[in-house]
Protein backbone atom coordinates (compact mmCIF):
# COMPACT_ATOMS: atom_id res chain seq x y z
CA UNK A 1 0.00 0.00 0.00
CA UNK A 2 1.43 3.56 -0.88
CA UNK A 3 1.47 5.79 1.71
CA UNK A 4 1.68 9.21 -0.34
CA UNK A 5 1.65 10.97 3.56
CA UNK A 6 5.33 9.73 4.85
CA UNK A 7 6.88 11.59 1.98
CA UNK A 8 5.43 14.85 3.20
CA UNK A 9 7.87 16.78 5.26
CA UNK A 10 4.40 18.65 7.33
CA UNK A 11 3.78 14.99 8.05
CA UNK A 12 7.05 14.32 9.67
CA UNK A 13 6.97 17.55 11.46
CA UNK A 14 3.85 17.23 12.76
CA UNK A 15 4.59 13.97 14.21
CA UNK A 16 8.20 15.23 15.91
CA UNK A 17 5.49 17.88 17.60
CA UNK A 18 3.32 15.03 18.93
CA UNK A 19 6.42 13.68 20.25
CA UNK A 20 7.40 16.56 22.26
CA UNK A 21 3.69 17.12 23.58
CA UNK A 22 3.68 13.60 24.63
CA UNK A 23 7.08 13.94 26.55
CA UNK A 24 5.89 17.44 27.43
CA UNK A 25 2.30 17.11 29.11
CA UNK A 26 4.23 13.62 31.12
CA UNK A 27 5.22 16.27 33.74
CA UNK A 28 1.44 17.55 34.65
CA UNK A 29 -0.67 16.62 37.48
CA UNK A 30 -2.68 13.50 37.86
CA UNK A 31 -5.87 15.35 38.10
CA UNK A 32 -4.99 16.80 34.64
CA UNK A 33 -4.72 13.20 33.06
CA UNK A 34 -8.14 13.17 31.67
CA UNK A 35 -8.73 16.85 31.22
CA UNK A 36 -5.75 19.09 29.82
CA UNK A 37 -3.43 16.54 29.17
CA UNK A 38 -6.11 14.09 27.15
CA UNK A 39 -6.99 17.29 24.79
CA UNK A 40 -3.48 18.36 24.41
CA UNK A 41 -2.85 15.03 23.09
CA UNK A 42 -5.84 14.47 20.91
CA UNK A 43 -5.60 17.60 19.51
CA UNK A 44 -2.17 17.10 18.39
CA UNK A 45 -2.46 13.76 17.40
CA UNK A 46 -4.72 14.94 15.03
CA UNK A 47 -2.39 17.12 12.84
CA UNK A 48 -0.55 14.23 11.36
CA UNK A 49 -3.63 11.73 11.14
CA UNK A 50 -5.38 14.22 9.12
CA UNK A 51 -2.81 15.07 6.69
CA UNK A 52 -2.56 11.27 6.20
CA UNK A 53 -6.37 10.92 5.66
CA UNK A 54 -6.37 13.94 3.11
CA UNK A 55 -3.61 12.76 1.46
CA UNK A 56 -5.24 9.36 0.64
CA UNK A 57 -8.26 10.59 -0.41
CA UNK A 58 -9.37 11.28 -4.00
CA UNK A 59 -9.35 14.91 -4.24
CA UNK A 60 -7.60 18.24 -3.88
CA UNK A 61 -10.39 19.73 -2.14
CA UNK A 62 -11.19 16.79 0.31
CA UNK A 63 -7.00 17.11 1.06
CA UNK A 64 -7.11 20.55 1.18
CA UNK A 65 -10.53 20.26 3.83
CA UNK A 66 -8.48 17.84 6.13
CA UNK A 67 -4.90 20.60 6.14
CA UNK A 68 -7.62 22.96 7.34
CA UNK A 69 -8.67 20.99 10.27
CA UNK A 70 -5.19 20.08 10.66
CA UNK A 71 -4.48 23.95 11.02
CA UNK A 72 -7.58 23.96 13.38
CA UNK A 73 -5.88 21.41 15.99
CA UNK A 74 -3.08 23.37 15.77
CA UNK A 75 -5.01 26.62 17.09
CA UNK A 76 -6.76 24.04 19.76
CA UNK A 77 -3.23 23.09 21.09
CA UNK A 78 -2.12 27.07 21.28
CA UNK A 79 -5.16 27.39 23.46
CA UNK A 80 -4.87 24.38 25.63
CA UNK A 81 -0.75 25.83 26.47
CA UNK A 82 -1.41 29.09 27.27
CA UNK A 83 -4.36 27.57 30.09
CA UNK A 84 -1.86 25.23 30.90
CA UNK A 85 0.68 28.22 31.27
CA UNK A 86 -1.51 30.25 33.13
CA UNK A 87 -2.28 26.97 36.00
CA UNK A 88 1.75 26.93 36.08
CA UNK A 89 2.22 23.82 34.49
CA UNK A 90 4.45 25.30 32.00
CA UNK A 91 7.18 28.21 31.72
CA UNK A 92 7.50 31.11 29.33
CA UNK A 93 10.57 29.60 27.37
CA UNK A 94 8.93 26.05 26.88
CA UNK A 95 5.71 27.83 25.33
CA UNK A 96 7.77 29.90 23.32
CA UNK A 97 9.70 26.61 21.75
CA UNK A 98 6.37 25.21 21.57
CA UNK A 99 5.07 28.14 19.71
CA UNK A 100 8.05 27.61 17.09
CA UNK A 101 7.20 24.29 16.47
CA UNK A 102 3.76 24.93 15.95
CA UNK A 103 4.17 27.99 14.10
CA UNK A 104 6.63 25.93 11.36
CA UNK A 105 3.70 23.26 11.23
CA UNK A 106 1.59 25.79 10.35
CA UNK A 107 3.40 27.60 7.70
CA UNK A 108 4.21 24.01 5.93
CA UNK A 109 0.13 23.47 5.80
CA UNK A 110 -0.98 26.55 5.05
CA UNK A 111 2.02 26.02 2.00
CA UNK A 112 0.57 22.99 0.77
CA UNK A 113 -2.72 24.40 0.62
CA UNK A 114 -1.78 27.17 -1.43
CA UNK A 115 -0.28 25.05 -3.84
CA UNK A 116 -2.75 21.98 -3.70
CA UNK A 117 -5.36 25.60 -4.90
CA UNK A 118 -2.90 26.36 -8.11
Amino acid sequence: MDKPHKKLDVWKQSIALVTVLYELTKSFPKDEWYGIVNQIRRAAVSIPANIAEGAARQTKKEFIQFLCIGRGSISEIDTYLEIAQNLGYLDNSTVKDLDRKMIGVDKMLNGLIKALKN
